[in-house]
Parts: structure tokens; C-alpha cells; sequence
């Protein structure tokens, strides 16, 4: 059966058929001869995500991209920021991959907005915008993570992940403009070098010591060096520990 959504016109949000189905929990009795469905799946459920953009051939290609590999499942689209706030309101997806700009108007303020209404939705916002300023004000208004489209196939199922759990991902490029700044600010914490805060504010943003590498132009095994001199330094080895060491130090603001 289809959903009366899917026929809406562009910019009103429509819901997938497969967000219309039984909730995964709901079984049926089984008929005589058929195996009993009610044990538990091994397979973990989707991350169910909606997608915002007013280019539907980009909400297409996002769509073809997510739903090709089964830690995901697209539920809903939007084309505009009002259809996006009525979607997310009523889907409640686990993530929302968020346009900045609609046909000129801005999504940022509609980050805090969901934020507050919707806490259990986390938001990756995907863009042309390369500013890191543009960067550091989704990431204020509460967005998670910052990917750019001429990255998306690299980068955004990985943005993904970590919004769905909790963390936090920007762009490599984007994430050492950034460590730069907090390199040349006026302090720099428990007398880590100038590299060792780059190389910390990018850990915090969620990159691998691979991805750190390429966006400081260093060596793995420098990075890796770079990594435990932090962690000798400031007493913290974990990720997480150094992820809201990096957010009480204000290296991501």
C-alpha cells in the first residue's frame, strides 16, 4: 500500500513505504506448520534517517547510497525547511542528514529548534558550504556532524554512525581549519604543543589517526606519536575521555 506521502510535490516531506510498516517488535501468530518468528534477530536494527535537501536528484542519489548498505534505512524526505520540521516531528528518525541552504533560505536556526523538540534525533548536516565558520555554527546550534557533498560518498556513512551514537564528525578538511585556529588561540591546555592540539581537536571530531594524517599532511606513526605524547601529557587514553577533555578545554568552539 502507498503512502499518501509519496506523491506529495517537492518540498513537501514524504514518507518512504517502509516507514508505514508494523513496528519491528509487532509479530504475528504463526500459522500451523511454520516456524516460530518470535526469537529475537541477531542483526541490529537500522539507523532510520531522513533526508532534507531541495535537489531531489542529490535526495535520490543519498537515498540509492544509504539504503545499498543495511545499518541504514532512508524513512523520509523533505524539500524544504517547513517540510523538514514537519517530517522529523513526525517520523522521529534516529538521524536527519540536513541541507544548510533551501532555494536561499537557511537551516541553521531549524538545527536548535529540532534539537529541542525532537533530543532523540541527532543531525548531519551535508553541504556545499566549506566555511569552517559556517562549520563551528551547526555544530553550536547542536548539530553532530558536518560532512560536505563533494565528500558525501566517503564521508557520510561514517557521519552517520557516530551521530546515531552520540559523536561527533566533521570534515577532515574543515576539522584541521579548525585545529588551526584552536592552535593559534590565546592558550593552549596543559602545555600541549601547537601539533598536539591539532592532532587532539581532530581526534574529538571523530577521525581516524589515518584521516588525521592526510588532513596535516604527517606520517601515521607521527600522528600516532603526536596521540600518545596527549595522552602521557594530559593523563587520558580513552577516546571519550579525550573527546570531553577536548569539549571542557573549548577546543571545538
Amino acid at each position: 500500500m502507498s503512502s499518501p506521502d509519496e506523491r506529495a510535490p517537492d518540498g513537501l516531506y514524504r514518507a518512504s513505504m517502509s516507514s508505514s510498516t508494523a513496528h519491528p517488535d509487532e509479530t504475528r501468530p504463526a500459522a500451523d506448520g511454520e516456524p516460530d518468528s518470535a526469537a529475537p534477530s541477531a542483526l541490529p536494527e537500522p539507523i532510520r534517517i531522513v533526508l532534507a535537501d531541495d535537489h531531489a536528484v542529490v535526495r535520490s542519489g543519498l537515498r540509492v547510497l544509504l539504503n545499498a548498505d543495511g545499518r541504514f534505512q532512508v524513512i523520509g524526505e523533505a524539500g524544504d525547511v517547513s517540510a523538514t520540521l514537519k517530517a522529523v516531528r513526525s517520523l522521529r528518525p534516529r538521524v536527519l542528514v540536513l541541507d544548510l541552504n533551501f532555494g536561499g533560505d537557511s537551516s541553521l536556526d531549524a538545527i536548535s529548534q529540532l534539537r529541542a523538540e525532537v533530543p532523540e534525533t541527532q543531525i548531519v548536516v551535508l553541504t556545499m558550504q566549506d566555511d569552517p565558520g559556517f562549520a563551528r555554527v551547526a555544530l553550536r546550534a547542536g548539530a553532530l556532524g558536518y560532512v560536505l557533498k563533494d565528500a558525501a560518498d566517503a564521508e557520510l556513512k561514517d557521519a552517520v554512525l557516530l551521530a546515531a551514537a552520540g559523536e561527533t564528525y566533521l570534515n577532515p578538511r574543515l576539522g584541521a581549519r579548525l585545529a588551526t585556529e584552536s592552535r593559534d588561540g590565546p592558550t593552549r591546555p596543559d602545555n600541549l604543543s601547537p601539533r598536539e592540539v591539532e592532532v587532539l581537536t581532530l581526534i574529538a571530531l571523530g577521525h581516524t589517526n589515518n584521516e588525521i594524517a592526510a588532513s596535516l599532511t604527517l606520517s601515521v606513526r607521527t600522528v600516532e606519536s603526536h596521540r600518545a605524547h596527549i595522552q602521557q601529557k594530559i593523563g587520558l587514553v580513552s577516546r571519550a575521555d579525550l573527546v570531553a577533555y577536548a569539549r571542557r578545554r573549548k577546543l571545538l568552539s
